[in-house]
């Protein structure tokens, strides 16, 4: 019998770039395929050639639709995969959106670069040509000898941790991709994992916790009303996929209940408007008060003073309208999209704010910022940084520290050993060190490309 190894191919001392490698019972496994992020959308080890042999990838198993965990499965099509995709239907549906929006920015960065691009739109196609779907709680049989089953993970829409068993081995794997804050405003809280063997965890926020709820969202409405009554404008780097929508969600209760001073709503991002779309279609998998709020008539992605922004030079003219107003654009970690501009234009402004609201990678601009540098380079020009810099971590979707050491707890005593990864050295490490000493688990921090025996 062959031997079973766990090769963690990314997302090793770093948050993205997600690419798990299991060889089990003679099957080629790959969960995620993901883009390496940082200071360009796509960084240029991207273009590194893969750890193994393409061709001979039996599955690509996909726990989410960020492009961290899917931005290089088109490469993996152009360089030879032929093997079959499985997702959630609600990823692979935000997937062919994220991946098509991302081609803009892909090509771009290879122009400015000189560099090859990383894929085209016909790698798309063949890639969505292999996806299939499984639901929640299905099994499904990847041969004789190894299944599948997915649990919601509470991240974004159509997330899931998967489970593979062995059954030769009567061995369980679990990839929890990335675990939800919960509970969430919109999504149903994650699933636990209660018997598996082995499990490769996140740990984006294993070092530290998120505020509370509701000093989260006081914080959110002191922001917003500081800034307007300095006449200032709000402007919010958002990831489209999840953030997005439960910011709109939060300011709609917001405004809804009279806690906030009416403002125009700019929603900048024709990523985010198409994604808040599927949201719409899936609200079967919103939490039950949700959906109960729906069916009451709560349009819950839409509200007074809500205007969409369509085309570039609707965008344009927002930094040429100075009154209070608060702007949500694309990118989240700014490293691409409309934000660019809207930051060119308000980070000079000491009236105005840039909130940031999710994790920002190192070598960012949205890090840069974080940072509360005196100034900083957008799309290539010098900028002063006068604006007020706010950080709210309680809306990332994201589990902190003290909730991934309370996930794991869940797979006591069975578990065998538990791989930390996606996330910076420090915080993997940490969260590694808290379940040793906390939950005495064999927890270790992998090493990039090592070939483990489990």
């Amino acid at each position: 019998m062959s031997k079973t190894t766990l090769t963690c191919c990314g997302a090793v001392g770093n948050a993205t770039g997600a690419n798990f490698w299991l060889q089990a019972s003679s099957l080629s496994i790959l969960v995620d395929c993901g883009l390496v992020q940082g200071s360009s959308f796509a960084m240029s080890e991207n273009r590194d050639a893969f750890p193994y042999d393409v061709t001979k990838v039996d599955f690509l198993l996909i726990t989410h639709a960020h492009m961290d965990h899917i931005g290089r499965i088109p490469k993996l099509a152009r360089e030879g995969f032929s093997g079959t995709i499985y997702s959630t239907p609600e990823t692979r549906e935000i997937a062919e959106i994220m991946l098509a929006d991302a081609r803009g920015l892909i090509e771009r960065e290879a122009k400015e670069s000189g560099q090859p691009v990383l894929y085209e739109s016909i790698d798309i196609e063949k890639a969505l040509s292999l996806w299939k779907t499984v639901g929640y709680h299905e099994k499904l049989d990847l041969s004789s000898d190894i299944s599948i089953y997915l649990r919601d993970a509470g991240h974004v829409l159509g997330s899931s941790i998967i489970e593979l068993s062995i059954q030769s081995e009567a061995k369980k794997i679990a990839f929890t991709g990335d675990l939800g804050n919960s509970p969430t405003p919109l999504l149903r809280d994650t699933e636990y994992v209660t018997d598996a063997d082995y499990m490769v965890i996140e740990s984006v926020y294993g070092d530290r916790n998120h505020e509370p709820k509701d000093l989260r969202d006081a914080k959110l409405r002191q922001v917003i009303d500081d800034t307007v009554r300095r006449g200032g404008t709000v402007v919010i780097p958002t990831f489209s996929l999840e953030r997005t929508q439960v910011i709109l969600y939060e300011i709609n209760n917001f405004i809804e209940e009279g806690k906030i001073s009416r403002v125009p709503v700019y929603l900048d991002s024709p990523l985010a408007t198409k994604i808040t779309g599927v949201y719409k279609k899936h609200e079967k998998q919103f939490k039950e008060s949700i959906q109960k709020e729906i069916m009451e008539g709560d349009d819950i992605f839409d509200f007074p003073g809500l205007k969409i922004v369509r085309t570039p030079d609707e965008s344009a003219s927002l930094d040429r309208q100075r009154e209070p107003k608060i702007i949500l654009a694309g990118s989240g970690m700014s490293v691409g999209g409309r934000v660019l501009h809207h930051e060119r234009s308000y980070l000079t402004d000491p009236k105005s704010t840039i909130l940031l609201v999710g994790y920002q990678v190192p070598g960012s601009l949205g890090r840069q910022i974080e940072e509360q540098r005196k100034h900083v380079s957008v799309d290539g020009a010098r900028v002063d940084i006068h604006a007020h810099i706010e950080k709210i971590g309680g809306f990332s979707s994201h589990k902190d520290s003290n909730n991934l050491v309370e996930f794991a707890s869940h797979t006591q005593p069975k578990m065998k050993k538990v791989f930390v990864a996606m996330g910076e050295t420090k915080s993997s490490s940490f969260l590694a060190q808290r379940l040793r000493g906390e939950l005495g688990l064999d927890a270790i921090v992998p090493e990039k490309n090592k070939e483990y025996e489990i």
